[in-house]
């Protein structure tokens, strides 16, 4: 079973989207904040990670920067959800490596596409559970580093 990671300090959202893609037959990991995150990671290594932006002690931006600063998980998509929807935001989430951006509210059927854009197409035994379903989600408001990693502040 493939492993999805979501990071976000809003337990709606993680319960929803831990439901949309469980319900789509994929092993989800959930975190509150980014440091629980980092030792998620390094523990189960998620072949994708949802990461909201706006988090308390470690944010989004910092987060992923730091997955992608690490040898082990550079090359694992990094996928920012947030309700801030400027060109900046987006093009700040490039800088620190993320591959997309995904506003919120999102759907189900957001969620699912970047799982087929980063992860590829189900598996053959997991086709009945990808329906073109797209149920709205509600509105949403131990880490390995090398020496001499920092994270740029805000």
């Amino acid at each position: 079973m493939r492993k999805i990671m979501v990071v976000d300090d809003s337990s709606t959202v993680l319960r929803a989207a831990e439901a949309a893609l469980r319900d789509s037959g994929y092993e989800v990991l959930t975190a509150r904040d980014g440091f629980s995150a980092m030792s998620a990671i390094a523990d189960h290594q998620p072949e994708l990670i949802f990461i909201d932006i706006v988090m308390p002690r470690l944010d989004g931006y910092q987060a992923c920067a730091l997955v992608k600063r690490n040898r082990r998980f550079r090359h694992t998509p990094v996928v920012m959800l947030s309700s801030k929807d400027g060109l900046f935001d987006r093009a700040r989430g490039r800088i620190v490596g993320a591959e997309a951006h995904i506003n919120k509210p999102f759907s189900k059927a957001d969620l699912l596409e970047a799982v087929r854009r980063y992860l590829g197409p189900p598996d053959v035994s997991d086709e009945d559970s990808f329906s073109g379903d797209d149920d709205a989600l509600p509105e949403t408001s131990g880490f390995e580093l090398e020496l001499g990693d920092s994270v740029q502040g805000r």
